[in-house]
């Protein structure tokens, strides 16, 4: 049986806990031992975290000790993969280069706020995260991030959707959802998700199910392939 951490908390405007749960239930229909914490704590014993399979943060705007992110981060080099969503993955602490280099990108803005209608255009891709699964509207937030030119992407939004000081630039489309490798593991990531209304959505939460499944998927790969990942604790470590 796979084994997932899911840490929950942070802002509560993110509805933390409900969206948590949502990704719990998800986890249990395909087999897996799920472990809910709501502590950062819970990122403190890294040879326990590369017991796991998944790590799932749902954490918004906060601060962490350096080490805690160098825990996660050699469990995942190891192997164990990592996914999340929306500012509980990419917008969970802004001052930690190393959680953004790790996680692909970081949150910088969302015109217009929530309730922005917008399309998730669904890329032309072979991949099985999002095999048949169609463009799709959503009235939420839009995600504007900084990203990762190495991420690969799957899915997108068209900006400017609302006016706002970006509006004269040239139309982007902006990265809704990506994989990308840290080690040998796994890092999968869905901007969708303000709260848990939106992850209830057939197709958000398809998504996420396909990603979890992914991410969680890589270590025994790896494994099997005699793989292991680059030590990298990051630049924080010797801050000037």
């Amino acid at each position: 049986m796979k084994k997932a951490l899911i840490v929950w908390g942070g802002w509560d405007g993110h509805q933390p806990k409900e969206v948590a749960g949502v990704f719990r239930d998800v986890l249990q229909k395909e087999q897996f031992a799920v472990e809910m914490a709501d502590s950062l704590q819970a990122f403190a014993d890294a040879e326990k975290l590369k017991s796991l399979d998944l790590i799932i943060p749902v954490w918004t705007m906060d601060r962490i000790e350096q080490e805690l992110v160098n825990n996660v981060s050699a469990a995942v080099q190891s192997g164990v993969g990592l996914a999340g969503c929306h500012g509980g993955m990419c917008d969970a602490f802004r001052e930690n280069v190393d959680w953004q280099f790790m996680t692909g990108g970081q949150w910088v803005a969302h015109p217009g706020n929530d309730g922005v209608e917008y399309v998730v255009n669904i890329g032309n891709s072979s991949s099985p995260l999002v095999d048949g699964i169609q463009d799709f509207t959503v009235k939420s937030e839009q995600y504007y991030l900084h990203i990762d030119p190495a991420v690969e992407v799957l899915a997108t939004t068209r900006f400017p959707v609302v006016p706002g000081p970006h509006s004269l630039n040239k139309a982007v489309d902006m990265p809704v959802v990506w994989t990308k490798r840290w080690g040998v593991g796994r890092v999968y990531y869905n901007s969708l998700g303000h709260q848990a209304n939106i992850m209830e959505m057939p197709a958000v939460k398809e998504l996420m199910r396909r990603g979890f499944l992914w991410t969680a998927e890589g270590k025994a790969l790896a494994q099997a392939a005699g793989g292991t990942g680059a030590a990298y604790t990051g630049m924080q470590d010797n801050q000037l």
